[in-house]
């Protein structure tokens, strides 16, 4: 790569798109930070968020298993932080690492240094933040779901609930709408020297980085460059329908002030697509179509075809 420094990288979103990113970005730089969205109300995550107030760190373990290294020590503890207890007493369904991260929680009080933490304990290629310090739920504006009305709105409250509604997601906002942001994350963005946002669940993922007000404000704000990197198709409950320019255009609706540098699409989702092109053009982007796919039918980006874009993307403006 023709960089005489390693860039300094942030990537944003949560679940296995930003874990798809982490995978890819850590075999380009160790100057990597990942910020992640702590909005989940389910499973493991959502039982202990329940119970002990704290955030969910399930998207947290997720971020730091993948900037696992490959070698003995990394995949050994990768799939430690991964391991899901069975059986049919009350640890069923609990995941191993989210317990070690809220056991650091309530050991050092500290939400960003128990986080370091266990980066240390993994040897993980980079560090792992909270995209806000306060518990918060998303909430979105659905329509469809009122048979005799289908232009009414529904507020839905909960990410599972917003991730699965059967109607058509207009808008999503935070409660509270404004969560106190981590310092550590405000920074990593404002000093990095490339953005990352996506892929993932667009509305319970992506996009609500940007309702963080301050968090917001550094992206708008920061000289980075900012890469959209796009969904291989629609998800069931978040985007039906949508095709990739859907997606850039709700983060625009959402963000329109975000200064958007380079928009990433698979050459298989976007072939033929000219709308999309136009659309990034009228961003002032530029529209990088590659090979990025898992190609196994799934909808799964390739961590080693998405390090293979990213790197050129990097490279094009690193001389």
């Amino acid at each position: 790569m023709p960089w005489s420094t390693e860039p300094k990288v942030v990537a944003l979103g949560g679940g296995h798109g930003l874990a798809a990113t982490l995978s890819a970005l850590r075999s380009l730089t160790t100057e990597l930070t990942a910020v992640v969205t702590v909005a989940d109300n389910g499973g493991s995550s959502g039982r202990l968020r329940e119970e002990f107030g704290v955030l969910p760190p399930g998207d947290l373990r997720m971020a730091l298993a993948a900037l696992c290294r490959e070698d003995e020590w990394g995949a050994t503890w990768a799939e430690v932080l991964q391991h899901r207890f069975a059986g049919d007493g009350e640890m069923r369904g609990h995941v191993a690492g989210n317990l070690l991260i809220v056991s650091l929680w309530e050991q050092l009080g500290d939400h960003v240094q128990a986080l370091d933490w266990v980066g240390r304990l993994l040897g993980a290629s980079g560090r792992v933040l909270p995209m806000a310090l306060t518990p918060m739920d998303i909430t979105a504006e659905v329509r469809g779901l009122v048979p005799s009305d289908p232009d009414a709105l529904t507020t839905v409250c909960g990410q599972v609930e917003v991730a699965t509604t059967d109607g058509v997601i207009t808008s999503i906002r935070l409660e509270p709408p404004e969560p106190r942001p981590c310092p550590e994350a405000l920074d990593a963005v404002r000093s990095a020297d490339w953005v990352f946002l996506g892929p993932g669940s667009w509305f319970t993922s992506v996009i609500p980085h940007l309702m963080v007000p301050q968090l917001r404000a550094a992206l708008v704000e920061t000289e980075a460059r900012v890469v959209v990197v796009l969904n291989l198709e629609e998800q069931a409950g978040e985007t039906p329908g949508f095709g990739p320019g859907d997606h850039l255009a709700v983060l625009g609706e959402h963000a329109p002030d975000l200064h958007v540098h380079t928009v990433l699409a698979d050459k298989g989702t976007v072939a033929g697509d000219d709308d999309l092109e136009h659309l990034v053009a009228a961003y002032g982007a530029r529209l990088v179509v590659d090979d990025v796919a898992l190609g196994d039918g799934s909808a799964r980006h390739d961590p080693v075809k998405l390090a293979a874009a990213y790197e050129r993307i990097l490279g094009a403006e690193g001389d």
